[in-house]
């Protein structure tokens, strides 16, 4: 899973977007680091593409390594800059943490990796000014009549061999994906307006069946894929109750 892949370093467990003019806009997630990225690129850009750019002169091997093995950060710029380096720079962009929380993906094979955009962190401090950012599970979220919330949960696995819980230190396994389906069920009720993407499986389908939901394909490019050749588009769900 790559949480930066988006060009806006847009990747959350949900979005809301409130009803009428001036509406509030609201980004959550259940990972810590991604959040804390987006909170610092709100508040002040230029902290964090200096740290980047030293991230960027000294790339090697041993210096990712040497990043990757730093858990115990306390600086918010500090850990934000590292989020992103490992991203940009990790094998295919995989965002995994261990039981422990901590980061553990092997270094990627990037003749030039793009680990300082300056242009884009700053279109995107821009884009999240009056953005309401939090740390929070989906079953904390507030939305009534005439919201809009958009999910991105992690997604169900296709088959046994690309099982992927690990995006945060909780997991997020079958009895979360049911959870999340009954939640709609109550925003449904609510009023609110919905869309959420997932894998196109199975599982997925017989969850969403309800003649609430409207089920939709679309071909969405995967490049995290243990066999190279099973890498590129692939078929994902898109449920909407509208």
């Amino acid at each position: 899973m790559n949480p930066l892949s988006a060009a806006a370093l847009c990747f959350s467990h949900y979005v809301i977007c409130s009803n009428g003019g001036g509406g509030t806009f609201y980004l959550s997630d259940i990972n810590f680091d991604l959040i804390n990225t987006y909170q610092v690129i709100q508040r002040d850009p230029e902290p964090l593409i200096g740290k980047l750019r030293q991230h960027a002169a000294r790339h090697s091997k041993d210096y990712y390594y040497k990043i990757r093995s730093q858990h115990d950060l306390d600086d918010r710029v500090e850990i934000a800059a590292r989020f992103i380096y490992l991203n940009k720079t990790c094998y295919n962009g995989l965002w995994r943490v261990n039981s422990r929380g901590e980061f553990n993906v092997p270094i990627g094979s990037y003749k030039n990796p793009s680990i300082c955009q300056e242009n884009v962190i700053r279109a995107c401090h821009r884009a999240l000014r009056e953005v309401d950012i939090r740390l929070r599970d989906f079953r904390k979220l507030q939305a009534g009549p005439g919201d809009f919330v958009y999910f991105d949960p992690p997604y169900h696995p296709l088959d046994a061999t690309s099982s992927f819980t690990s995006y945060a230190r909780s997991g997020f396994g079958q009895d979360d994906q049911v959870a999340l389906r009954d939640f709609c069920m109550q925003l449904h009720r609510r009023g609110v307006l919905l869309m959420l993407s997932n894998s196109d499986t199975p599982f997925m389908r017989s969850l969403y069946g309800s003649q609430v939901f409207n089920l939709a394909i679309v071909q969405a490019p995967r490049t995290v894929n243990c066999k190279g050749d099973s890498r590129g588009a692939v078929d994902e769900l898109l449920v909407t109750n509208y």
